[in-house]
């Protein structure tokens, strides 16, 4: 990111915060803290986006002391609870469908990249 396209490690954080919370994913879940590493990190980063398994997972598993499974397992609980008490609105504006349709939820990568690309255009970060 260049400099005048920064934004400073603490709103970034409130800002996926919030958007999480919009999305229904309730903070104490343990993939909440998990998404929320990895959306910061694939903002910051976009090219983690191409390489969750191989790069984010492991990243994060490291960053928290635990095993990629249980990072990927986490993460899909989470987007499984957005999905199924999130914004629908949100949804619909983000993905593009809503758990209204039947439409299946979207994976943990295409989940990670809708929010963190949406992050990223918000905040002029492109």
């Amino acid at each position: 990111m260049t400099q005048q396209n920064m934004i400073s490690p603490g709103e970034l954080e409130r800002t996926i915060s919030d958007l999480m919370l919009e999305l229904g994913i309730p903070a104490h879940l343990r993939g909440y803290q998990f998404l929320r590493s990895a959306i910061g990190m694939c903002v910051e980063d976009m090219e983690l986006v191409g390489s969750v398994t191989k790069l984010l997972y492991p990243d994060l598993a490291k960053m928290y002391q635990t095993t990629d499974t249980k990072i990927e397992r986490a993460i899909r609980n989470a987007i499984e609870v957005s999905w199924e008490r999130g914004n629908t609105d949100l949804f619909e504006e983000l993905f593009g469908y809503s758990n209204t349709l039947e439409y299946t939820r979207p994976t943990n990568s295409e989940y990670i990249a809708v929010v963190a690309d949406y992050i990223r255009l918000k905040n002029n970060l492109i």
